[in-house]
């Protein structure tokens, strides 16, 4: 059996487009197994590279450090992936659709700046105080 390729931890970096810190900070995290040290360097075998790819794939789906621990290891072993994507994507999914209704109330209020014709700020704040009080009414009735 032909021993596993060392790759160092620069290497590994440059392959991937991630800084050695980023590298050591998933290690640290426990993302990334420690790695055994030759001259007191780090070096990885070549599995480092669907580990990588894993923990990219978990933040491009806004998963956090946490959270991506969890799924590495917050499972009983068995636990196929789907079982853990499924999981960790609800609640994430609620998550988004909250901050995508928060930004969307965000476009509309700057849409509605843009048009603004006050002509001090303390117009502003009464317009719209008195534009909330009538929508809330109108939720009421």
């Amino acid at each position: 059996m032909a021993p596993a390729e060392e790759i160092s931890i620069g290497e590994v970096a440059r392959r991937t487009g991630l800084r050695a810190s980023a590298l050591r900070y998933y290690e640290r995290s426990g993302l990334l197994r420690a790695t055994r040290r030759v001259g007191g360097r780090r070096v990885y075998d070549a599995s480092v590279f669907e580990s990588l790819g894993l923990i990219q794939l978990a933040r491009d789906a806004g998963f956090t450090i946490r959270e991506t621990k969890w799924l590495l290891d917050g499972f009983d072993r068995h636990t196929p992936a789907s079982a853990r994507w499924q999981a960790l994507a609800r609640p994430k999914l609620a998550e988004v659709r909250g901050r995508i209704e928060r930004a969307e109330r965000m476009r509309d209020l700057l849409e509605r700046l843009t048009r603004c014709r006050c002509e001090t700020l303390g117009d502003c704040v009464r317009k719209r105080v008195a534009r909330l009080a009538t929508e809330r009414a109108s939720l009421t009735h």
